[in-house]
């Protein structure tokens, strides 16, 4: 065998295995930002346990959020496209989880600032995630919507998988609801980390979302 046919051959199976690596790493990426996170089943009527109060004058949508969860930037992305149009008609809390022996400044992430400067969004620590157990979430993300009366109409996530915004059928299910093009009750997939997990407990930064 020639020098140069051997050289070739081996330019080929390094393409080849260059090749099978990206393959690999797409299909992985594909079923990882597919994956959804653990569906909660919240009260059908708002828990009277709540220190949180729905408004009788209009619905009234609250979101929990795990503040080092990187795909719940892409919920808190819908939900800022959200209240831009319906901030005058919807009442929204934001709750990020504060795990026990977490400061104040472990919980004020991007995230938190991202909620904060969505205009009508109420943002508040969700200390030992009392209130995340109260509407039963269990992943970043989750997202419940009660009507006047403190009825459940709709409960799931609002992106369309981890962390990629677009038009999803979670925001498109609260924004028929709330045009009064839907009734409800409505659900969708959540796709974001656990609320309640080890990776809570990690005090030097964001952890790599888990399934």
């Amino acid at each position: 065998m020639s020098h140069s046919t051997k050289n070739r051959r081996m330019l080929l199976a390094a393409g080849l295995t260059w090749l099978l690596v990206v393959l690999a790493g797409t299909i992985l990426l594909t079923a990882y930002a597919g994956s959804r996170g653990k569906e909660g089943a919240p009260p059908n009527f708002w828990p009277a346990s709540s220190q949180l109060r729905f408004d009788q004058r209009q619905p009234t949508l609250v979101m929990f959020v795990h503040p080092r969860c990187p795909c719940s930037r892409a919920s808190l992305g819908e939900l800022a496209r959200l209240m831009a149009t319906y901030h005058e008609r919807l009442t929204c809390h934001v709750l990020f989880l504060q795990p026990a022996g977490m400061f104040d400044d472990w919980v004020e992430t991007d995230s938190w600032k991202t909620a904060a400067a969505i205009p009508g969004v109420l943002v508040h620590r969700d200390r030992l995630g009392t209130e995340a157990k109260y509407f039963a979430a269990q992943t970043s993300g989750d997202t419940a919507l009660y009507n006047q009366r403190g009825g459940l109409i709709f409960h799931g996530g609002i992106t369309i998988s981890r962390g990629h915004s677009g038009d999803s059928a979670g925001r498109n299910a609260i924004m028929a609801l709330l045009d009064e093009q839907a009734s409800g009750p409505a659900s969708t997939a959540v796709f974001g980390c656990p609320l309640f997990g080890v990776e809570a407990q990690n005090q030097k930064g964001t952890q790599k979302c888990k399934p």
